[in-house]
């Protein structure tokens, strides 16, 4: 059998080690990574090698010439550009002519490639993918399998909430040859995201095998370090050369666990290292401590320096009393003066020179305790002036701006809050710095932004808010051209560019120029809400009603819009005040009740509270009755099909079955989607669809705007109530009755996809739904294990006709998942 090792990549993730050497050689035990992936084949008697490269393809050629050294036969291609790891193979479709394995270069494993090639000898698929189980599943391809292997069904890089199982695709595969006619030739192609779904929807034969052993993607500097400490905890199993030939190592030195010191390596007196790599031709001079850490070939610590858990690239210097904490990376060819210090986590690209006494710190000191990444499930947040500092912000702005391109424009806004202020100037820097250009909408509500982003046929947008419910905490919202929430994948791509630092700054002439349109937009917001709304129907009811508008900026925009559409209002707290946009659970709570009493005490048809973001409504009835999320969205499910004269709504996984049973009393139909916000702006802009809710106090109406809109949720519901003959509280007694429960559950991240494989497993005959998630349904009656994108813990919901049911479908998932965490070790 034939192996084509993918030794292409950018390697941009490993910035700045990767700047001038590609991925495949960096150094791994002192070797390079590829020369561990070439032993492990000549290892499993496979000799006849194709490495296709692309970027930087000399050094490798150099390194390995025709692979005779390693007992094996090395050939080589050399793509024009990057194809991707499909349209890579595509191009050395000639060499691959009879059935071969494929693996990265970048990947340290110890799996039996003889068992996976027998594996696929016996079932005769197309493709073999060897899967292995991780602790954490999100950067990989998850893979679920039948019986015999037979993969079912195959998801590249999920969420938490498309988590289903732990169980991945390494990037290791026995392929037959007659896929690669199933490769376009000369274009970016992907394994797992373009060819593995093809074959799939076609019904190929794709089987997974389930390798044991070591395995590790060198993906990220995190990785990179963790591989390295894996070898020093005994995980990975392998031959090393401790001390190599000429190696010399002082009497009083101290070598503490698990030391590979490099040839012609010298280790003064009283140094002290712990489970570190060194390279060959080092210095380590008296006095110097090295923790866990790995430095390349001609590396010089002088005396009395201390490295923490640090990375030093090949021929740099670090001067005497030196100080690298814990996560810097050092890259190639820096000089470090005496006395300096450099920061946790901070990275220095190749060539640099450090004066003496310098402190090297930046904003990207706290970045890798943040989970490793900067979005969440709710755009960036963090703690104001802690997290999210003015550097921070001016940084992730130039790495936006420089996603989106020179020469781009952007649509911003803000809240009221002096914090939010001093952050959004930051952004605003960073963008301009790319050479984005800004139109500043200054202090609006923020589906103002994303309507006027949209009418200015901008490149994307942002807001900057403190957090609503927490008044430490500041949101960063981002958009893209369509005043959606950015995708996935963009989000991806900002992360990378922000943590590598690999983006470029524009020249003074090309800096983006910022503009300050406000008025023009607030009228033009206001017109097509008015042309959007049946104003003549609101008028003609003449509804009395409360409107809260929660000390937000909502409150310098709606009024003007109702007084056009000749409603009896009574507002509260309709005034911007940025010491009470912020509301704690209490807080939100008594607002509610101060809002009820209002509506019963003036005998008003209905009352609303707006959020200070200007997106989410929460609605009292003519009663007083706070309604829950689910019961306003029920009412507003009944008002849209009743009165709308559409027949289709989207509404998320997690939504109540009554949404359904809605739908059918009126002939409709319901589209269950992902719980995200920006998967609601998906089905709202992709699906036949006029209304999309939420239980959150969420509602788009896609032919104004594809995202949340509280004013234009009002106006809807003032619009349809109009219709009626009937109170808000009598609509309510049409809802059908159902009962839901939930309850969150600690969890480990590294245990999240061994919960769900457990919870896939014990399906049985029930029919499953994996929109987000895991829903089982019992009859009529779901549960649904959902693991949290954020913090360590998965959810359970569970609904059903009556209390007990819930409850008791509710514990069947609960004791399981609790179980699995304390076999584990974790804790619930």
């Amino acid at each position: 059998m034939k192996a084509a090792i993918l030794a292409g990549g950018l390697g941009t993730r490993m910035h700045p080690l990767t700047c001038d050497i590609p991925k495949p050689m960096l150094p791994f035990a002192n070797k390079p990574i590829m020369a561990h992936t070439v032993e492990l084949l000549a290892k499993n008697g496979i000799t006849d090698i194709v490495s296709i490269l692309f970027h930087k393809p000399e050094s490798i050629i150099d390194y390995f010439g025709d692979g005779s050294s390693f007992g094996v036969k090395m050939s080589y291609v050399i793509a024009p550009r990057d194809y991707g790891t499909a349209g890579a193979i595509k191009y050395a479709e000639p060499k691959l002519d009879e059935t071969f394995l494929v693996i990265s270069a970048d990947v340290v494993c110890d799996f039996d490639l003889r068992e996976v090639a027998e594996f696929h000898k016996s079932k005769r698929p197309l493709v073999t993918v060897a899967l292995t189980r991780v602790d954490n599943p999100l950067p990989y391809g998850i893979v679920i399998t039948n019986g015999d292997g037979r993969i079912k069904h195959f998801l590249e890089k999920p969420s938490w909430g498309e988590v289903i199982t732990d169980t991945v695709n390494t990037g290791i595969y026995v392929i037959n040859p007659i896929v690669l006619r199933e490769i376009p030739e000369g274009r970016e192609f992907d394994f797992s995201k373009d060819l593995f779904p093809r074959l799939l929807e076609a019904r190929e034969a794709l089987y997974g095998f389930t390798a044991s052993g070591y395995w590790k993607d060198i993906g990220s500097l995190a990785e990179y370090g963790t591989s390295h400490k894996d070898i020093a905890r005994g995980i990975l199993k392998k031959e090393y050369v401790r001390i190599g030939q000429g190696a010399r190592v002082s009497p009083s030195a101290r070598l503490i666990g698990m030391v590979i010191l490099g040839e012609n390596t010298m280790v003064g007196d009283d140094v002290i290292i712990e489970n570190s790599v060194i390279g060959k031709n080092c210095e380590i001079a008296r006095g110097s401590k090295v923790i866990e850490s790995i430095l390349w070939d001609n590396v010089k610590i002088e005396k009395d320096s201390s490295l923490n858990r640090a990375v030093v690239a090949s021929n740099s210097q670090i001067g005497e009393r030196a100080l690298l904490e814990e996560g810097s990376v050092i890259a190639s060819n820096c000089v470090f003066g005496p006395d300096t210090h450099v920061k946790p986590y901070v990275k220095i690209w190749p060539g640099k020179k450090v004066e003496e006494g310098s402190t090297v710190s930046t904003s990207i000191v706290w970045r890798e305790r943040w989970t490793k990444k900067i979005f969440g499930a709710y755009g960036v947040t963090g703690i104001g002036n802690v997290e999210i500092t003015p550097e921070f912000a001016a940084t992730l702005g130039a790495a936006y701006g420089y996603m989106l391109g020179k020469g781009s424009y952007i649509t911003t806004s803000r809240d009221c809050h002096k914090s939010s202020r001093m952050i959004y100037r930051a952004l605003l820097s960073g963008v301009l710095s790319s050479g984005v250009n800004v139109s500043d909408l200054e202090m609006v509500p923020i589906p103002i932004n994303r309507y006027e982003l949209k009418a200015l046929k901008s490149s994307g947008g942002l807001h900057v808010r403190k957090s609503p419910y927490d008044p430490s905490v500041i949101d960063l919202k981002f958009f893209d051209s369509d005043g959606m929430d950015l995708p996935p994948s963009k989000e991806k791509t900002i992360e990378r560019l922000f943590f590598g630092e690999d983006f470029q700054r524009a020249s003074m002439d090309e800096t983006g120029r910022l503009s300050f349109p406000f008025y023009r937009v607030a009228e033009q917001y206001k017109d097509g809400f008015l042309h959007f709304m049946n104003a003549k129907a609101i008028t003609g009811k003449r509804l009395k009603f409360v409107i809260d508008y929660a000390y937000g900026s909502v409150s310098q925009i709606f009024p003007s819009i109702l007084g056009e559409l000749d409603c009896d209002v009574v507002a509260i707290n309709a005034h911007v005040d940025e010491t009470k946009i912020t509301k704690t659970k209490d807080e939100f709570d008594k607002s509610l009740h101060q809002l009820s009493q209002i509506v019963t005490t003036l005998g008003c048809d209905f009352g609303i509270m707006f959020d200070a973001g200007g997106e989410k409504v929460f609605m009292v009835d003519d009663k007083g009755q706070i309604l829950s999320g689910d019961a306003a969205l029920a009412l507003m499910s009944i008002l849209y099909f009743r009165h709308s004269g559409k027949h289709a709504m989207a509404t998320p996984v997690t939504s109540s079955r009554v949404i359904e049973e809605i739908a059918r009393m009126y002939k409709g139909r319901v589209i269950r989607t992902k719980t995200s916000a920006r998967a609601l702006m998906e089905a709202a802009q992709e699906h036949d669809v006029s209304f999309v809710g939420e239980r959150l106090g969420g509602f788009i109406f896609p032919k104004f705007q594809v995202s949340f809109d509280s004013m234009l949720s009002v106006a809807k519901l003032l619009e349809y109530m109009s219709k009626e003959d009937v109170p808000v509280s009598s609509i309510m007694t049409e809802i059908p009755p159902a009962h839901m429960m939930k309850v969150d559950i600690r969890c480990p991240n590294q245990l999240k996809g061994k919960v769900m494989r457990a919870v896939m497993e014990d399906t049985g005959d029930n029919p499953v739904e994996l929109i987000d998630g895991v829903k089982i349904y019992h009859r009529k009656d779901w549960a649904l294990v959902l693991p949290d994108p954020d913090n360590p813990s998965i959810s359970v919901k569970a609904e059903a006709s009556d209390e007990a049911t819930a409850k008791r479908l509710l514990d069947i998932y609960v004791s399981k998942i609790k179980e699995i965490c304390i076999l584990e070790g974790g804790k619930e």
